[in-house]
């Protein structure tokens, strides 16, 4: 990765040699890392620095690497890539409902770790396109800022994404394949119908807060539209 300011990215995990072995995976793929051994520790951390990317250990002492998660989203947009020993699709669910936009299940190649993070830090900067989107009271601004008729919505990067690619559709269905590749730049496969449900769901639960109730059909064995006019 490129650039005369690295990514910063933040490494969370009680494993010192865990921790070695993601900073340095990240630090070879042009990230500056931070590590932290707790969740309280990195909390700390998070509110005192400016982070690109975040990767949290699931299994963390004195708290989960979910409820920071969920923390963390509830005043940040940065990417969050959720590092858990389990692979099922019930943990891989629980982490995008706690907000994070993607996970790496133990054991991982550094490599793969290293170059997934770079692709949520290059899909994050270029996800709003430069002239904006608009759909009904709807708007994704240059700066990929989201809002209802100017009530800010807040969303993941994932989330956001996905949003973009559907006012995009300008009403029609978009299948699932379509809004799994916007996501997370991945093709179907075993659990990804449940992330894709799990991250629409949080979508429309944001929508709904912001006054935009029904915004979101679900097509039945296709996709998903937006209703742009309610």
């Amino acid at each position: 990765m490129t650039g005369v300011v690295p990514p910063h990215a933040l490494v969370v995990d009680d494993e010192p040699q865990m921790l070695d072995i993601v900073a340095f995976a990240l630090e070879t793929q042009g990230f500056a890392t931070s590590t932290c051994g707790t969740s309280e520790a990195a909390w700390t951390s998070f509110r005192e620095h400016r982070f690109d990317l975040l990767v949290l250990d699931v299994m963390l002492p004195y708290g989960s690497g979910l409820t920071l998660c969920r923390r963390v989203r509830e005043v940040s947009d940065v990417p969050i890539i959720l590092l858990t020993a389990r692979g099922e699709t019930s943990d891989r669910v629980a982490g995008l409902e706690n907000g994070a936009d993607d996970y790496v299940t133990k054991p991982f190649h550094p490599r793969e770790l290293a170059l997934r993070a770079e692709a949520l830090v290059r899909r994050t900067r270029r996800q709003a396109p430069p002239s904006g989107l608009s759909a009904g009271p709807l708007r994704i601004d240059e700066r990929g800022t989201t809002s209802v008729s100017g009530r800010i919505v807040p969303l993941s990067p994932t989330e956001r994404r996905i949003l973009a690619r559907l006012m995009q559709a300008d009403g029609a269905t978009v299948p699932f394949r379509d809004l799994l590749l916007a996501g997370w730049q991945q093709a179907e496969g075993p659990g990804t119908r449940a992330m894709l449900k799990t991250a629409v769901y949080r979508l429309r639960s944001h929508l709904v807060e912001a006054g935009f109730a029904g915004a979101l059909e679900g097509v039945r064995a296709e996709g998903y539209r937006l209703h742009a006019d309610d």
